[in-house]
């Protein structure tokens, strides 16, 4: 591990004004370390960057003592937690080599992980991590949360690492999945947009707690860092980076999950998709993946077969149901604590299909009267079969 000097040195470069990754990659170039680009001369230093740069780099940044006090009083934190915590650079031995091998490797990367998951063995340090990234929206439908949970779940099961960035809807779907699938599985990381010390957004906390007791939550910003809008599309080429393939579940045409496709196209990585209804916004940039060349899955095994990972899952295809009904879905629905058995299922159900449908459109196939249908709705609502959408429409949830 690094001493004082050398990571007070690596914390000054990253925090240095005006000093952004593509600068400070020069400086390095040149200079081999941060301690020697901070006891350069102007001349030298001018030679590299420019002159408004340059001075920024002599005049040491009043935050950088601090900076450097916080983050060793984190790392020591790791003493009596019991947990591994580490900030690596890009030539520590255990910094992921896959991430090497990306155009714009963070030059440091922060690490809060169970003690034994990041340096004893893990995948990540290949050249070919047994990882995969699943992302998706922010604002899930419950179809779509159920799918990354359950995905995600029988990843881990079978030695996937699932990669994902702790944000609302997918996102904790699948790092969820990842916990619900034990401590014998191969657990889940995190890659967050803020420093590590935060969690982003508050009601994840929970969830962060989780992954840090099966996984590893990382970052290349700084401690402290708040919420700043553009780094949380700069860190999904980390996601992408730490992953043999991504798995996009539901996104919008304009999302940050595509940004993380593509990304992972770029790095020469599979993508793969999860179709949903032709009516709902969040499928059709799955379905723009789909047309351009991604994956289509309706089950892991799917992405099993493609990657060559040669495992079958435990259960087979209709792994989901099975999945589900031994790991309820309560933290993905707010419904009361039920179960299906509860309520008997209206037979007008199969009418109802799985595309998005208006509540006049339901009366009519039905032949049901409005307070009867309403009731009904309610119901299937509170156990999870039917998910109320903007403009007064449902949608039924497949379950099997």
């Amino acid at each position: 591990m690094m001493d004082a000097l050398e990571l007070g040195a690596w914390l000054r470069l990253v925090a240095t004004p005006g000093i952004g990754p593509g600068a400070a990659r020069k400086l390095l170039a040149a200079f081999g370390s941060p301690q020697a680009v901070f006891e350069a001369q102007f001349v030298h230093l001018k030679q590299v960057v420019s002159a408004a740069q340059a001075q920024e780099l002599l005049a040491e940044p009043e935050r950088a003592t601090t900076l450097l006090a916080n983050t060793q009083a984190w790392l020591e934190g790791a003493e009596e937690s019991g947990v591994f915590r580490a900030v690596l650079t890009l030539g520590d031995t255990l910094y992921p080599k896959s991430l090497l091998r990306i155009d714009d490797p963070p030059l440091l990367l922060h690490v809060h992980a169970r003690q034994g998951f990041w340096e004893l063995g893990s995948s990540l340090l290949s050249e070919t991590p047994n990882a995969i990234a699943v992302v998706g929206s922010r604002n899930a439908s419950t179809q779509g949360a159920i799918h990354a949970r359950s995905f995600s779940q029988q990843l881990a099961q079978t030695g996937w690492t699932i990669v994902s960035g702790l944000a609302l809807g997918i996102d904790a779907a699948a790092h969820q999945g990842a916990v619900d699938a034990g401590a014998q599985a191969a657990g889940t990381i995190a890659v967050v947009g803020t420093g590590i010390d935060r969690t982003y957004p508050r009601g994840n906390a929970q969830l962060a707690r989780e992954v840090l007791r099966c996984g590893a939550i990382v970052s290349e910003f700084v401690l402290g860092t708040p919420v700043l809008a553009h780094n949380f599309p700069r860190r999904n080429r980390i996601i992408a980076g730490l992953s043999r393939g991504t798995l996009v579940v539901e996104a919008a045409i304009k999302s940050g999950s595509l940004i993380t496709a593509r990304l992972a196209l770029e790095q020469g990585k599979d993508v793969f998709a999860v179709p949903g209804s032709i009516h709902s916004v969040h499928a059709k940039g799955c379905h723009a993946l789909i047309k351009q060349g991604a994956g289509l899955v309706e089950s892991a095994q799917d992405i099993l077969d493609t990657s060559g990972f040669g495992v079958k899952l435990m259960y087979g295809r209709d792994a989901t149901s099975k999945l589900i009904a031994e790991n309820p879905i309560k933290t993905l629905t707010s419904g009361p604590d039920e179960s299906e058995n509860d309520f008997q299922r209206p037979i007008w159900l199969a009418q109802m299909g799985y595309d998005p449908i208006s509540l006049d459109e339901l009366l009519a196939r039905t032949g049901e009267t409005a307070p009867n249908l309403q009731a009904q709705l309610l119901e299937l609502e509170l156990i999870g079969r039917v998910e109320r959408l903007a403009g007064n429409r449902f949608q039924q949830v497949a379950l099997a």
